[in-house]
C-alpha cells in the first residue's frame, strides 16, 4: 500500500488545491476575459491573447477581420500598461498555485512529507495571510521547512483581476466596445467566462484550501535520534 503523509481531509485539500490551480490557470490562458464585436465579427480578449483582429485587405482596399486566436507578437504589443502588469502578476499567482498544488499531491504518496503540526501552521499562516500577505503551504521535508505562497498567490490573482478593468480605456478595447468603454466601464462589451474562472479558482483556494490545510497532515512518528 502506498504511504501517505496526509489525512482524509488532507487528500481533499490536495485535490481541491489542484482543481483550483487548474481552474485559474485555464482561465488565465484562455482569451475570453472580455467579449465585444468589431466590423460585425465577435472579438474577445484575454490579458495577453486576443481572438479576431482587423487587417487591411490590399485587394479590396478595406479593413477585414481575421477570425483567429493568438497571443500578441510582443509584450509591448499588449494594449495597455495595466494589462501588462495584470499578465505578470496573474501568471505568477497561477504558477505559485500550481506549484503548491503539485507539492500537496506529492503528500498523497510520500510519507512524512507534510506533518500535522506543519499543516496546522500552514492553515494559520493562510488565515493571517488575508491581513499580512504571508507565505503559506509550509511543508517539512527531512526536517527542513519549505514555504510556498498560496495565500499570496491568490491575492496576486485577485489583484490581477482587479487591475484588468483599468485597461478598458485602451484604443483596441474601445474599438471593440463601441468607442464608449472606459476604466471600469464596459461600454457595449461583456465580461467573459475566463475572467470569472480565474477569479473563482483563486477565491476557492483562499477560502476553502486555507481551512482544509489545518487538518491536512498526519502526526509524524518521533525518532530517538
Amino acid at each position: 500500500m502506498m504511504a501517505s503523509s496526509l489525512t482524509c481531509a488532507g487528500v481533499i485539500w490536495a485535490l481541491l488545491s489542484f482543481l483550483c490551480a487548474a481552474t485559474s490557470c485555464v482561465g488565465f490562458f484562455m482569451p475570453y476575459w472580455l467579449w465585444g464585436s468589431q466590423l460585425g465579427k465577435s472579438v474577445s480578449f484575454g490579458t495577453f491573447r486576443r481572438c479576431s483582429y482587423p487587417v487591411h485587405d490590399e485587394t479590396r482596399q478595406m479593413m477585414v477581420m481575421v477570425e483567429e486566436c493568438g497571443r500578441y507578437a510582443s509584450f509591448q504589443g499588449i494594449p495597455s500598461t495595466e494589462w501588462r502588469i495584470c499578465t505578470i502578476i496573474t501568471g505568477l499567482g497561477c504558477g505559485l498555485l500550481l506549484l503548491v498544488a503539485l507539492t500537496a499531491l506529492m503528500g498523497c504518496c510520500v510519507s512524512e512529507l507534510i506533518s500535522r503540526t506543519v499543516g496546522r501552521v500552514a492553515g494559520g499562516i493562510q488565515f493571517l495571510g488575508d491581513h499580512y500577505i504571508c507565505l503559506v503551504g509550509c511543508i517539512t521535508i527531512w526536517n527542513i521547512s519549505v514555504c510556498f505562497g498560496r495565500e499570496s498567490s491568490s491575492l496576486l490573482i485577485g489583484a490581477g483581476c482587479a487591475l484588468y478593468p483599468l485597461g478598458w480605456d485602451s484604443e483596441e478595447v474601445r474599438q471593440t466596445c463601441g468607442y464608449i468603454s472606459g476604466q471600469f466601464d464596459l461600454g457595449k462589451c461583456e465580461i467573459g467566462w475566463a475572467y470569472y474562472c480565474t477569479g473563482a479558482g483563486a477565491a476557492a483556494a483562499m477560502l476553502l484550501c486555507t481551512w482544509l490545510a489545518c487538518f491536512s497532515g498526519k502526526k509524524q512518528k518521533q525518532y530517538p535520534y
